[in-house]
C-alpha cells in the first residue's frame, strides 16, 4: 500500500528544495520599470519628427505596388 497514490484522506507533503542559496522571492522591479519607460519616451521624441517621412514612404510603397504589383 506504501507504493498507492495517496488519497484524499491522506495529507500530502510540500517538495523539499535542497539548495544553498535563500529562496527567491518575487518583487515589483520598479528601477528596471523607470528605465524602461526612459527608453521609451526617448525613442519616443526621437522617432516622432521622423514620423512624416516614414508614412510618406509607406504610402509611396503602396502607391507604387497599386500601380505595378509584383509577381508575389
Amino acid at each position: 500500500m506504501s507504493d498507492a497514490e495517496p488519497t484524499a484522506d491522506e495529507p500530502t507533503l510540500e517538495p523539499v528544495y535542497r539548495t544553498l542559496g535563500k529562496p527567491f522571492r518575487a518583487r515589483a522591479d520598479a528601477e528596471m520599470d523607470a528605465i524602461g519607460w526612459t527608453i521609451f519616451l526617448g525613442m519616443l521624441i526621437l522617432f516622432l519628427p521622423l514620423l512624416p517621412v516614414i508614412l510618406l514612404v509607406w504610402a509611396i510603397t503602396k502607391v507604387l505596388d497599386a500601380v505595378a504589383p509584383t509577381e508575389e
